[in-house]
Parts: structure tokens; C-alpha cells; sequence
């Protein structure tokens, strides 16, 4: 079987090794990886290659960045050719970029079997275009991985109740891999200056912070009100929109850094008192790694981590940070929501099966990994 991996941005290079490495145990199979170039910078993308034991792609499409319309439509003229040449058994998309979406886009109209990992999740926000992309890619795939049973119950809510596979996140499969491997990274704490659980860790790069000036500005006066450093990996977006505005004078408790790479970010999240950010992936984190996370959104997709009380929506509001900031830490590690760190061998079990069922598209079915 020969399955092609369209990644493009950092969270889809951690999801996406995972998967590879269970397609590679197997030892029967082939795999395409194909790097759309959405993310280009050397620490949001080559850095990750070098890091996790993902191959070297085949093909790097080198799109780069560019309005949304233009950047799909680039990845869409360039993606198919590399398809029609490969024509693989089944296209693995992931999460919710423009990569996702011209990837699903592509299979879908050479006919190709489509799967989405990390399917069914819903910010019930159609301003923000991760969730087009999300929504588009779900409705258009033929198997449907989803996460959690929230999301199976987004897809159900939709009409979608075929070929959705409840597996797990495979970001709980890329969490075990990478704890054994934390402790010896543990000097980068003291480069920083700080000791576990006495700072903050801040991540922003959503457009809806970065792209609104006095938003941003009003993010950095809240973050400068709390009473401990927070180390501030800053993504090239904020970076470009932190210099569009003139020169940003930072909060002396905000300590901004270069971005890191997934190892040391996850030493600096478990390591935190606290987690302030906008990403998804993030806040996921957060819970898994037991540290409280504000979100700095009006709202999430990761509905779980609120309901369990590890997660707090804060939006730009400095009171909501601040109070958010003094809660108390939840007495018991939270349910095991998110799987149990099989997703990526379960996802390569359902592609199994689909070929041995000897159909392109996928037959109804319902299952619960969990």
C-alpha cells in the first residue's frame, strides 16, 4: 500500500511523524511525503526534519506564504501533478491549514482515497479559516480520523456518520515518544533564566491577535501585568506584525526568544507554571502535560480541556488572563480524552482494512479506539 502524507505547516510535522512511523513498522508499505512549503522558515520547518524522525520529503513544493486564496490555489496547481505521478492508495491530509485543504481538494478530484486525521473538530466560527478548511476536508474525505467523541459528535451533528473512525489523537502517540527524551534538554531552563513551575509560556499566531494591533498590544500589557517571566517563542507571523506596527516595546517580564523546535517546546510547557496561548495544538498539550492553559481565543476547539477545568478562555481580556493566571491547578490529572497514544497504528489498521475490503471509497463504519 502506498500512502502520501501532505504536510506543509509545524503542527502537521508532528502529527504527520507519528503516523509515519507506524506506517513504517509494518514494513510493507510505501510512503510519499509531500512538503507543500507553507511553512518555510528554517526553525518552523527544516528544523523538524532534522528533529523527529520524519523522512526527508520527496517532494517540497517550496509554495511559501501568500494571501489565503493565492496559497491554496498554488498548493492545488502544484499538488495534482505529484499525484497523477504517484497515484497513491490513499492521501493522509492533516488538521486545518491551507495545506489541508488543497490537499483533500487534490485527491478528492483525481479520485483518490482521502483521509483526514484529525477530523471533526469545530470552532463554530466560520470567520476564522481553519475552520473552512477543517470543514471543507471533512466533507470531502472518505475516512474521517477523528480525535475525540466530541468530534465524532460534530461530524454525526453534520449528517457525516460514515467512515468515521474514532483513533485517538496522534498527538498523545507524539507525547510518548518525546517525554523519555526530555530531561537531557533540561539546560535550556537555565539558558532562559527561570526553574520549573516559576514562569509563564506564551505562544501567539493566530490572525485575529496578530493582524489587530491594539489586540496584540493589549495581549502583551496583560501578559506584562502577571507576577513571573513568561518566555515567549515568537512565530514569524507575530514576528512580521510585531514589526508592521513599529517598534513593539515588550513588558519586562516577557522574555521573547526564537521559536523552538517540538522537543524543547514541550520541556518548556511541562516545565511552566502556566500556558498562555492562541494555538490549538498548545492547549492539547497543555492538558496532557498537566500545566493550566489560558486561551487567549474566544473560543476552542478542545472543548474537553474546559469542561475538565485545565483550560480557561480568556480572549485579549487582562482581568479574565489575570484571574485565569491565580486560579488553583486542578487536584486530579484529567481522563484520558484523547486515546491512549495508538492513534497513529489505528489509523494505519482502518487504511489496512479498507484496502483488503478491495473499495476506493470507504464502507459505513463506526469505531471506538477507546
Amino acid at each position: 500500500m502506498k500512502i502520501a502524507h501532505v504536510v506543509g505547516a509545524r503542527p502537521q510535522f508532528i502529527k504527520g511523524f507519528v503516523v509515519s512511523l507506524a506506517l513504517r513498522s509494518r514494513r510493507q508499505h510505501q510512503e510519499v511525503l509531500i512538503h507543500t512549503g507553507q511553512h518555510y522558515d528554517y526553525k518552523m520547518s527544516k528544523a523538524f526534519f532534522e528533529e523527529l524522525p520524519l523522512p526527508e520529503p520527496q517532494y517540497n513544493l517550496e509554495i511559501g506564504s501568500g494571501s489565503h486564496g493565492a496559497q491554496t490555489a498554488a498548493m492545488l496547481a502544484a499538488l495534482e501533478p505529484v499525484l497523477e505521478k504517484e497515484r497513491p492508495d490513499a492521501v493522509l491530509v492533516y488538521g486545518d491549514t491551507n495545506s489541508t485543504l488543497a490537499g483533500a481538494l487534490a485527491a478528492v478530484k483525481l479520485h483518490l482515497l482521502l483521509g483526514h486525521v484529525e477530523a471533526g473538530l469545530r470552532s463554530f466560527r466560520r470567520d476564522m479559516p481553519e475552520e473552512i478548511n477543517r470543514v471543507v476536508a471533512d466533507h470531502v474525505a472518505n475516512l474521517l480520523f477523528a480525535p475525540t467523541e466530541a468530534a465524532v459528535r460534530n461530524l454525526s451533528d453534520e449528517g457525516i456518520r460514515k467512515s468515521v473512525h474514532l483513533v485517538g489523537d496522534v498527538m498523545v502517540d507524539a507525547l510518548r515518544w518525546a517525554q523519555p527524551k526530555l530531561d537531557e534538554r533540561r539546560g535550556l531552563l537555565g539558558r532562559l533564566g527561570v526553574e520549573s513551575g516559576t514562569y509563564g509560556l506564551l505562544t501567539i499566531h493566530r490572525a485575529a491577535n496578530t493582524d489587530d494591533a491594539s489586540r496584540l498590544s493589549g495581549l502583551f500589557e496583560a501578559v506584562g501585568g502577571l507576577d513571573a517571566p513568561v518566555i515567549f517563542p515568537v512565530h514569524p507571523r507575530t514576528r512580521a506584525a510585531m514589526s508592521a506596527n513599529g517598534s513593539q516595546k515588550l513588558p519586562k517580564n516577557l522574555r521573547p526568544i526564537d521559536p523552538v523546535g517540538y522537543l524543547d517546546m514541550l520541556l518548556l510547557e511541562t516545565h511552566a507554571h502556566c500556558i498562555l496561548t492562541d494555538s490549538g495544538g498548545v492547549q492539547k498539550e497543555a492538558y496532557l502535560v498537566e500545566v493550566p492553559c489560558i486561551t487567549l481565543r474566544d473560543e476552542t476547539e478542545w472543548v474537553e480541556t474546559l469542561a475538565l477545568g485545565w483550560n480557561v478562555l480568556a480572549g485579549a481580556d487582562p482581568h479574565a488572563i489575570h484571574a485565569a493566571w491565580q486560579r488553583a491547578k486542578p487536584q486530579e490529572p484529567g481522563p484520558l480524552v484523547f486515546g491512549h497514544g495508538d492513534a497513529a497504528g489505528e489509523i494505519i489498521s482502518v487504511l489496512e482494512r479498507q484496502r483488503d475490503g478491495g473499495a476506493r471509497i470507504a464502507a459505513p463504519r463506526l469505531t471506538n479506539a477507546g
